[in-house]
């Protein structure tokens, strides 16, 4: 797995980690705050292992940490947005305006800035070759006025303060969402402790599928944002807004610039469960047979103007007014703002985050072979719509589909007594009064019609924020986590459950929770009627079931191989809690255009791939005799 959110780096569970410092011991406590000052360009460390803070000043690590504790938990997570213009410089707009002129008026302007198509009664004169003298008569004329208006949401969940993904690498004016893609599918690489080229040539490259893509597309200025406001901001489109701007750009970017891949590829969206949709592409191809290697993930950089205002005046958001309501305030200070998510409390909205997840899938049989680290399982993921609805935003009927399926396959799976007392909930729980309801409901029926009655549930949007497509992939390494250290973070900013949520079969809780869990639910509830539900097994009952299928002497051989992977990730761990990031982009390298293609009847070969791409091809249809046909 590999990512960035605002918790930090997902490799290494770097950012579960933040999520449950307090219950960390002293030097994971330690680690984890280094390696997040590090990301945050709060010290550097040499290549002789000495470190150095911001000014260039020599410290030990534990001096690093004393001195950037409290500002890498105060810039991590949830917080006051800190682009300028959510503060005090204003969000930039016009306001259409009619000026009344007494009398006429004039003005100079360059020759270039002078719009062609001019109103008939206007006069211009030439002054010089560059400026224009014109003058405009007493009347009525049309204008737009710029202005600056107060941002009335100022939370959001940022990626780390200083940590830029597009200075990793050389990035030309890319959208933020595929520079946090890079950076993603290359931390996930480095995670896995496989080398890729090494990886691929054990393979047919058809075997090979990348599903990625995002929920809304790229919505900052070097994609469609600025493009779809060229005209009116009065700037020009560059030729990257359009393309660049494409939901299904990151699986683009990764096979293009990061895997050099031929094999499947897509993106499904799906609104919030947009990364569970790529999820299921990837779990349904390998079941099926037709890839060996997976790579699904998201990326999503939601926090503009434009966006967070569109969602905003839906009433979706939790804005200023809305958390001074809730805590009867005059003002909102930075801790405010850091408890603005408050899933399963009383609450007002949502709060938007930015995020890139990414997951590496693999047949057991290549696990096996390839001694690749198992972090869990994916046996199934469940996708059901609303049916008829009133409002397409409102929450429906589908999720009981998905979750109780899901609920029934751990059950078959696993039995009875695990499903009631070794699973848990990771909650999609946005923060909003309708989905603190509506969601609850769901996981009081499903636990009602199993007869569990505890069932524990994480909900990590009170810390990262709701990253839109990318909300399940941070529920998904979170629960990666939580597997690997044995804790479930708790809703810090719970201070009580809302009156009006079904906590009675639930367990709701404020501080992380040791927990053993055999599996865990990653729910998502979509704008439009997308629901999903997939489940995720633990490392342990993972390698329980790979034992039963491929036995215990291939189990054996898999963990000597394992112990060369390990190693490999181990350094990358290093190296990366060190601030040094090892970011795969190869623009321009080993590109084909097809005459260099060897077409046979029964295969293709591809310079610079070890196996050939099979062109035998599944017929289930049957076949005509010739003379038939």
């Amino acid at each position: 797995m590999g990512g960035v959110n605002p918790a930090g780096r997902t490799s290494g569970h770097q950012a579960f980690r933040r999520t449950v410092l307090d219950a960390l011991s002293d030097d994971d406590q330690a680690s984890t705050l280094l390696g997040l000052a590090a990301m945050m360009r709060l010290a550097d460390c040499q290549a002789d292992g000495a470190w150095h803070d911001a000014e260039g000043r020599p410290l030990d690590a534990a001096g690093i940490v004393e001195q950037t504790r409290q500002q890498v938990l105060d810039h991590t997570l949830i917080r006051r947005i800190e682009d300028p213009r959510f503060n005090e410089e204003g969000l930039p707009a016009n306001r259409k305006a009619s000026l009344a002129l007494d009398t006429p008026l004039t003005f100079r302007i360059r020759r270039r800035q002078l719009p062609d198509d001019l109103p008939p009664t206007w006069q211009v004169k030439e002054l010089d070759r560059q400026s224009l003298e014109v003058t405009v008569p007493a009347g009525t004329m049309e204008v737009m006025l710029p202005e600056t208006r107060p941002a009335q949401v100022r939370a959001a969940g940022q990626l780390p303060s200083g940590f830029e993904p597009s200075r990793l690498y050389r990035s030309v004016h890319h959208p933020r969402g595929l520079s946090m893609t890079v950076f993603a599918a290359s931390d996930c690489l480095g995670d896995s402790g496989l080398e890729w080229d090494g990886l691929r040539d054990r393979l047919d490259p058809d075997e090979v599928a990348v599903y990625a893509g995002n929920s809304i597309g790229q919505l900052d200025d070097e994609g469609w944002g600025g493009l779809l406001k060229s005209f009116v901001s009065g700037k020009r489109a560059t030729s990257k807004q359009m393309p660049l701007g494409y939901g299904q750009m990151p699986a683009d970017f990764i096979n293009a610039y990061v895997l050099g891949s031929v094999g499947g590829t897509g993106a499904a969206l799906g609104a919030c469960a947009s990364f569970l949709y790529n999820l299921r592409l990837g779990v349904d191809d390998i079941r099926a047979g037709r890839r060996r290697v997976v790579l699904v993930g998201t990326a999503d950089a939601p926090i503009t103007p434009e966006v967070i205002e569109g969602f905003r005046t839906m009433g979706a958001l939790a804005d200023d007014d809305g958390l001074k309501a809730l805590d009867a305030l005059e003002l909102l200070t930075d801790a405010d703002y850091q408890r603005a998510c408050r899933p399963f409390a009383r609450n007002c909205g949502f709060t938007m985050g930015e995020s890139s997840q990414f997951i590496m899938l693999m047949d057991d049989a290549l696990a096996l072979e390839t001694g690749a680290e198992v972090l869990g399982s994916v046996p199934g993921v469940f996708v059901n719509a609303d049916g008829w609805k009133r409002s397409i935003s409102a929450p429906g009927i589908g999720n009981y589909i998905s979750l109780a399926k899901g609920a029934a396959l751990v059950r078959d799976m696993l039995g009875e007594k695990a499903l009631r007392e070794r699973t848990f909930l990771h909650a999609h729980g946005t923060s909003t009064p309708k989905n603190r309801i509506t969601e609850s409901h769901v996981f009081d029926q499903v636990a009602r019609a199993h007869g569990i009655t505890a069932w524990p549930v994480v909900a990590v949007k009170a810390f990262v924020g709701h990253s839109q497509g990318s909300a399940a992939g941070d529920q998904l390494t979170s629960a990666l986590g939580s597997f690997a250290h044995g804790l479930l973070p708790g809703i810090f900013t719970l201070d009580a459950v809302a009156d009006d949520v079904h906590a009675e079969r639930l367990k709701l809780f404020r501080d992380p929770l040791p927990f053993v869990a055999d599996a865990a639910f990653i729910n998502a509830k979509g704008f439009g009627g997308n629901n999903a539900t997939g489940v995720v097994l633990s490392p342990a009952v993972t390698e329980r079931l790979m034992a039963q299928r491929h036995g215990e002497t291939a189990m054996a051989a898999w963990q000597m191989r394992r112990e060369a992977t390990r190693e490999v990730a181990a350094a990358f761990h290093r190296a990366a809690d060190r601030g040094h990031f090892e970011v795969r982009y190869r623009f321009g390298e080993g590109v084909l255009e097809g005459p260099e293609l060897d077409v046979g009847r029964d295969a293709i070969r591809i310079p610079g791939y070890a196996q050939e791409v099979s062109l035998a091809v599944d017929n289930p249809f049957g076949r005509l005799d010739e003379g038939e046909a």
